[in-house]
């Protein structure tokens, strides 16, 4: 017997046992998830020094859904929208310099880029999301070069995040296997 297998047995005998839902187990299993991925992200970062780590922790958060096919799709949605909108927001940290208008005009361009062109729907917030984050940096600190490292900085946050999250439940879909309750079975609601 394979130790996918056992592990889905071994699941569905404790789902039984403490008279749980399908829907209880994937919200236990979100949770360990989380836990798992916080913890690789919060001390990786830690590691090399990043002092505030929360845009990988919330973009981890986003990624790190149960169901591995959601957590592959929220990756590449959030990934695309994380690209469109680092590549917007550079583009007006260099040509619009410290204009404070660069911002909401940025935003609104960014956003018709994400949902015109690439149309990418799932996570389309994500892209003006991520020019804000890059624009910002370049007026917080008034030069487009400091600027454009730390909103690349975060960026790389966040496509770190969304990784961890994507792997972590990509590996406890294989770990610990989950299957909806067939029609008929007790669901211990």
């Amino acid at each position: 017997m394979s130790a996918e297998r056992r592990g889905a047995r071994q699941a569905e005998a404790l789902r039984k046992r403490l008279g749980l839902s399908y829907d209880h187990v994937v919200g236990l299993r979100f949770a360990v998830n989380v836990f798992i991925a916080t913890s690789i992200v919060w001390f990786t970062l830690r590691a090399i020094g990043d002092s505030n780590p929360i845009w990988a922790i919330a973009s981890m958060v986003a990624a790190s859904d149960p169901e591995p096919v959601e957590a592959r799709r929220m990756f590449r949605s959030r990934l695309v929208n994380v690209l469109v909108g680092c590549a917007t927001g550079l583009v007006f940290v260099v040509v619009g310099g410290d204009n404070q208008w660069m911002l909401p005009l940025a935003l609104a361009i960014t956003v018709l880029v994400s949902t015109w062109v690439i149309r990418v729907k799932t996570m389309w917030r994500q892209a003006p999301i991520t020019a804000a984050v890059v624009i910002a940096s370049g007026l917080t600190y008034q030069s487009a070069t400091l600027g454009i490292e730390k909103g690349l900085h975060k960026v790389a946050e966040v496509i770190f995040g969304c990784l961890v999250g994507a792997l972590v439940s990509w590996f406890m879909s294989h770990f610990w296997l989950l299957r909806p309750a067939a029609a008929g079975d007790d669901e211990g609601d």
